[in-house]
């Protein structure tokens, strides 16, 4: 399989350092998130730092762009949770493995440069929903109650609720209040400072002064297992096609997208969507092998590596390495994080994912986009993602010819653009 070749890129020392700047940047940035992820899929920490290693590396080195930073992502931990729940762990290493094979197929058949064609109001509503559901998987954390892993996310809430309420608990919910707070005002006055990292570093520090009675983390190994074959030998391999194509599609949906964005963010190059699609297929058939969670490349860490200055995959490779040489190094004060430090950080994370501004935009542009899009956001949080996108495509594919599709507002393009 031949790709077209990418511009060749002047190296010298300024170049390099200026990369690795980027690379290190990104890691802080990519640490916590790797830790909240892996907890959340239900796999542990270590799968997400596993993942967020190995994909960072290899993702970079083999995809179509030059800026795109892969790992664990929020977006895939909302597929991950009912399928831990109906087929246990080791299924979601299936899973991946599969799912890589398919992102590798819808390259070499090119498929790449049609994902985009998706309308708006669907890719809109299925971010938003997403964020819901983010943020809503964060609630047992952040009130220090038991983790409900049932297959409604929407009912598990209304039981944490009703624990906390039995017997409430109020320093996790301080400490995770903090964290959101912190996060997301932080950002409107030191947007290029790495807040998810500083608050999770000062919310720590101050739990084990006061010697606050939460849940933390927990022990982690000081490096990474070797490579497992035991999960090849499970069964279930029909019955987590569908789950796997799930993933596959989700994976590709959202790094092409990230790519997209990452292109105009950066002003100059343009990704290859098929060489994109094959380096995450590539990463995710290695990264079940070490006991991560499927990969896609992550917006907003991909954002990072853009505003820090990268120029070329060497930040993003860079950054996989400096999370490795984190693991290695500080694994015993990464097991005293708070639960509820990393819960208020992804409930934060899930607020920058929503642009309200847009929502409103593309609710006001047709019938149909505001149908579209607000079934799609229902669907996902009541149902789940996949029906969410088979719903709000069959609306839109059925209504767009009619009435309902005729445009209230003048487009322009430029006003759905995020920041």
């Amino acid at each position: 399989m031949r790709f077209p070749k990418q511009k060749a890129h002047s190296w010298g020392p300024a170049v390099i350092f200026r990369n690795l700047i980027a690379g290190l940047t990104v890691a802080v940035v990519a640490l916590p998130l790797a830790l909240a992820f892996g907890i959340g899929s239900g796999l542990g920490a270590q799968a997400g730092l596993v993942t967020a290693v190995i994909a960072g590396v290899v993702a970079s080195a083999l995809g179509g762009s030059k800026y795109q930073v892969s790992g664990p992502t929020g977006a895939m931990t909302v597929i991950l949770i009912p399928i831990v729940a109906s087929y246990g762990v080791s299924a979601v290493l299936q899973v991946g493995l599969m799912a890589g094979g398919i992102l590798i197929l819808a390259a070499l058949f090119k498929l790449g440069q049609h994902i985009h064609r998706l309308p708006t109001a669907l890719i809109e509503g299925f971010t938003a929903g997403i964020a819901l559901v983010i943020a809503m998987q964060q609630v047992a954390f952040v009130l220090g109650v038991k983790l409900e892993t049932g297959e409604h996310i929407w009912q598990n809430v209304i039981l944490e609720w009703q624990t906390w309420l039995r017997e409430p608990m109020w320093a996790p919910v301080v400490i995770g209040l903090l964290a959101l707070v912190g996060n997301i005002l932080g950002s409107k006055f030191w947007p290029k400072l790495p807040l998810a990292l500083l608050s999770v570093v000062a919310l720590t520090m101050i739990a084990n002064a006061l010697s606050l009675d939460l849940t933390r983390i927990g022990d982690l190994p000081s490096t990474f297992a070797l490579p497992e074959l035991d999960f090849l030998s499970g069964g279930n391999w029909l019955l987590l096609l569908g789950p796997a194509l799930a993933v596959a599609f989700l994976a590709g949906l959202e790094s092409l997208l990230s790519a997209k964005i990452s292109d105009r963010m950066a002003q100059s190059g343009e990704h290859n969507p098929n060489r994109e699609l094959f380096g995450q297929g590539v990463a995710n058939l290695i990264v079940p092998f070490f006991g991560g969670v499927p990969a896609t490349a992550a917006l907003a860490r991909t954002a990072v590596n853009v505003r820090a200055g990268a120029t070329s995959r060497l930040s993003a490779i860079s950054h996989g390495i400096f999370l490795f040489l984190f693991v290695l190094l500080v694994s015993s004060w990464i097991a005293q994080i708070p639960l509820a430090a990393l819960g208020g950080v992804l409930i934060a994370t899930a607020w920058h994912m929503v642009k309200i501004q847009e929502l409103r935009f593309t609710a006001r542009r047709s019938t149909l986009d505001a149908m579209v899009l607000f079934t799609t956001i229902t669907a996902t949080v009541f149902l789940d993602l996949i029906s969410a996108l088979a719903i709000g495509l069959l609306i839109y594919l059925a209504l767009r010819k009619t009435k309902l599709s005729k445009h209230k507002i003048q487009i322009d393009a430029l006003e759905t653009l995020g920041d």
